[in-house]
């Protein structure tokens, strides 16, 4: 199993516990978790902040396609790179082979294109795919999880070669 799914299933883990805690009905018990998590954040969060202060942005580029350490950082805001560098980042992990339209961050939602099938029907135009889709979204999750949405567009197919080449020579017409 990834890191990445590690610590999504670690954090399904934590919303399971409090959402119990909620359904128990005992307010006390469920505002004291929330706040418990709260304070746990924080505090990894100011410990991964002075780590990142101390080694120096130049260091932690090794640690920025770790899907985990990612993730972690943008957590807590402080990833380097703006959203439209992890998209990027998350794209080449990924692997699919899209093209981003564009992100729009209002809504969260990144458009892509994929690649065209070639006209013999090997291509790699695969982004619409659900497994494809998949390893894009849980890319995205860790890369940038301001990306809430993906419209993936197919591309055109090319248009079909044209061949031109030589006439046959015809007999040539006696009048």
């Amino acid at each position: 199993m990834s890191a990445a799914a590690d610590a999504r299933q670690a954090g399904a883990r934590v919303e399971e516990v409090l959402d119990r805690l909620a359904a128990s009905g005992d307010r006390a018990a469920c505002a004291a978790a929330e706040e418990l998590v709260r304070v746990l954040m924080e505090f990894y969060g100011a410990g991964l902040a002075r780590i990142t202060e101390r080694l120096g942005a130049g260091s932690l580029a090794p640690l920025l396609d770790d899907d985990l350490v990612a993730s972690l950082l943008t957590l807590h805001g402080l990833h380097p790179e703006d959203v439209h560098t992890r998209v990027e980042r998350a794209l080449r992990a990924a692997g699919a082979p899209v093209e981003p339209l564009g992100f729009d961050e209002a809504t969260g939602v990144l458009r892509l294109r994929t690649a065209p099938a070639t006209a013999s029907g090997c291509g790699c135009g695969t982004g619409g795919t659900d497994a494809t889709r998949a390893a894009l979204e849980d890319a995205l999750a860790c890369f940038a999880p301001e990306v809430t949405g993906v419209d993936i567009e197919t591309a055109a197919p090319p248009p079909p070669l044209l061949q031109i080449g030589t006439r046959p020579q015809t007999p040539a017409r006696v009048p």
